[in-house]
């Protein structure tokens, strides 16, 4: 049971060895270190990376005599690590979102002296990583120069009678009528053989309920453990995303009872619901529903300063866009973010930290981290999906788009790749049998070749990197591989900040070292934009700024409005790139690392409505004289019947006289599939600009937005 947390007191002393815990006892050398924190936050070591030693003297507080077994419990660092208490060796550990703990029977009443040895270097091989760290160490939406090395989590010390509860996890089975069969497994280290008892108790957090308790005797060997059953819960109330119903949680508390006495203790936030992909629509408690998301980098790139109003913050962000997954892409998180989406009804898809490809020697680490992931993270409601690695092929530089890394890409995404086909094949095989409750995806953006390849969850980047063609060649994929388009994860384009927010870390007038400084800095790929807007011509940071959220918007509506007309035919998930920046950049979110929402995340607002109203517009400059199929869809995302919707649809000339006008009044079902309710036809007479605006009112909320339609 919880103790205390070291958060004062703490030096850090960068070096080029370590000393194997012997170190100078007097201040000279040593500077004031924050933890949690990283060591990049500390002035003079603002650009270091790789060796540090970072030291602690405490008094420990008194024990309870009950409570006679103390242990130290370091919750997160970056990356390799040796720790020593009172000069004795505590052990390695690798790993920088699992928590180290031993016991600490060498713990003095009075003065105490812990020293944390960590090795968080740049990896400069970026085809052979070793770090199991994912975006953190290798990532194009990443400050370059941003090493994570550090303790970013507490240091805690905890006490316990001769039975420590190390950790617990709590899964939903089975939900049939009014009982839930909920499995728990423990994690338990035994001074003592004998027996115990295990005692779960339920209390309800968001509802009036009864409280229900459940005890277990069992019996102990001595030494760590694992302990696992089952019981069932009457009258469970489920767990829904905030758009389809009530969040209801648990608080439930896990005890150990030792001859009687309380020996230790934890708290565990719990959620009843069952998570299914079938054949990738997703189900949740059995019903149907479409996914609409987006993918969430770790809020802040020093992860150490994420706070629990600041997640909270970007899931309220999050949910007014109509979203209900995010995915937390190719990293752990903070364990703030996941306790917030349990409460907020936000699911999360689930990344492992592998990002790109890794030398061979990183499979049993990544064996062993994956199942600690699972076990870990694996209690929380708001876990949809795991993915155990992005993107597993040749990707230095995503910039870079010479023929020769597009060839060597190409061969480790479609030939025999090492990362995909033996350690990431060996991880999702691991974490099924760890986790059966949720499905587990072996690596994401494999594209489904049939007769090849089923594929996995798609990545389109169509209209930006020029490896994968305009929107014309998109247009292409939908018609030949149609079963792309099941579950897409990753689709967006780049765009500037709003102009306040540019002008915080760019000129005014951007000149040409100045965009060589974005490039280098802060995430922009200039020539890839080049290649789609006139940036450079614009005369104006404002109109720059503007141009880009524009072409931005009108990315993200091209995928989603085909998305939602393939809706369950096969779409069940839409998922674009990127939510928020994790540091100030040109990047391709929707909202800024102040988290001021760009054009795009209004347009992308829209696009999500549960009640929507589209067209499907060729992405073309069309012909004088050539005729225009201007056909209109309306689709419901509700759980319940819609009637008496009005749908507008109106086409204005360049000169923007109003040209033709329809109105219908429509119904549609329940959580229906698209439907059209209306064509309109245009041969356009004069060059120039075109528009259809569509209206949408009746439903849940009321939409307008614009066409463009290009004639000459």
């Amino acid at each position: 049971m919880y103790l205390d947390t070291l958060t004062t007191d703490w030096q850090i002393r960068p070096l080029d060895e370590f000393r194997q815990g012997i170190y100078p006892s007097g201040d000279e050398g040593w500077l004031a270190a924050q933890v949690p924190g990283h060591w990049q936050q500390i002035p003079g070591l603002e650009h270091h990376a790789g060796k540090a030693v970072y030291r602690c003297r405490f008094t420990a507080p008194a024990v309870d005599p009950a409570l006679p077994r103390r242990w130290l419990r370091i919750n997160g660092a970056f990356y390799h690590m040796r720790s020593y208490l009172n000069g004795i060796d505590l052990g390695a550990h690798r790993g920088y979102f699992i928590p180290f703990e031993r016991e600490a029977s060498m713990l003095r009443a009075d003065e105490n002296e812990l020293i944390v040895e960590l090795d968080c270097p740049d990896e400069r091989d970026k085809t052979g990583k070793t770090m199991i760290t994912g975006v953190f160490s290798h990532w194009d939406c990443i400050a370059p120069g941003s090493n994570p090395g550090g303790l970013w989590l507490p240091v805690e010390l905890h006490a316990s009678g001769p039975l420590r509860l190390d950790h617990a996890r709590l899964r939903t089975v089975t939900v049939v009528e009014d009982i839930a069969q909920i499995r728990f497994d423990l994690m338990i280290d035994a001074a003592i053989a004998g027996p115990a008892d295990v005692v779960i108790t339920f209390t309800p957090r968001t509802f009036d309920g009864a409280i229900q308790r459940f005890v277990q005797r069992r019996k102990l060997r001595k030494g760590r453990q694992d302990l696992g059953g089952l019981f069932k819960l009457r009258d469970p109330r489920l767990w829904w995303t905030h758009d389809l119903g009530r969040p209801d949680l648990y608080d439930v508390q896990v005890e150990l009872h030792h001859a009687g006495q309380l020996s230790d203790a934890t708290t565990v936030t719990f959620g009843v619901r069952k998570f299914e992909l079938r054949d990738w629509i997703p189900h949740l408690n059995g019903e149907r529903f479409l996914i609409k998301g987006n993918n969430y980098p770790p809020g802040d790139v020093r992860i150490a300063t994420v706070t629990r109003e600041r997640v909270e913050h970007d899931l309220k962000l999050a949910q007014a866009c109509h979203m209900n997954m995010l995915r937390i892409h190719a990293h752990v998180d903070h364990p703030v973010l996941y306790e917030a989406a349990d409460c907020a009804g936000m699911l999360l898809w689930q990344d492992f930290p592998l990002q790109w490809l890794y030398d061979e020697t990183v499979l049993e680490d990544a064996r062993s981290q994956a199942v600690t992931m699972a076990r870990l993270l694996g209690s929380h409601p708001s876990i949809a999906v795991w993915c155990m690695h992005n993107e597993p092929f040749l990707i230095e530089d995503t910039a870079d788009e010479s023929l020769t890394t597009r060839l060597l890409t190409y061969a480790t995404g479609f030939g025999f790749n090492w990362n995909r086909d033996v350690m990431d094949t060996q991880l999702k095989e691991l974490v099924e049998a760890e986790d059966p409750t949720r499905p587990v995806v072996r690596s994401s953006g494999e594209l489904n070749l049939p007769g090849v390849r089923p594929g996995t969850d798609t990545h389109a980047y169509f209209g930006w990197y020029r490896n994968y063609g305009t929107l014309d060649a998109a247009e292409q994929m939908i018609k030949r591989l149609p079963a792309n388009l099941r579950f897409v994860t990753e689709f967006g384009a780049q765009s500037f900040p709003n102009l306040a927010n540019s002008l915080r870390f760019m000129p005014a007038e951007i000149k040409q070292q100045d965009v060589e400084q974005l490039a280098a800095r802060h995430g922009f790929q200039p020539e890839i934009m080049d290649h789609w807007i006139p940036w450079r011509d614009t005369g104006s940071l404002a109109a720059t700024i503007a141009l880009s959220q524009a072409y931005q918007s009108e990315i993200n509506r091209y995928y989603i409005d085909r998305l939602r007309y393939y809706k369950y035919r096969p779409t069940g998930g839409i998922v674009p790139f990127l939510l928020v920046d994790p540091y100030p950049a040109v990047l391709w979110s929707i909202l800024d690392y102040w988290r001021e929402p760009k054009q795009s995340y209004y347009a992308m607002q829209t696009a999500f409505r549960p009640q929507y109203a589209f067209c499907l517009l060729p992405p073309k400059k069309f012909a004088l004289g050539e005729p225009i199929e201007l056909p209109i869809y309306a689709v419901n995302d509700a759980r319940r019947a819609m009637s008496g919707l009005r749908v507008r649809s109106a086409l204005h000339d360049p000169a923007g006289v109003l040209i033709a006008e329809t109105v219908r009044l429509i119904d549609l079902p329940a959580d229906c599939t698209t439907r059209e309710v209306d064509r309109l036809r245009l041969t356009p007479p004069h060059p120039g600009e075109y528009s259809l605006t569509i209206s949408f009112s009746g439903g849940e909320y009321n939409l307008e937005h614009r066409y463009r339609i290009p004639v000459g």
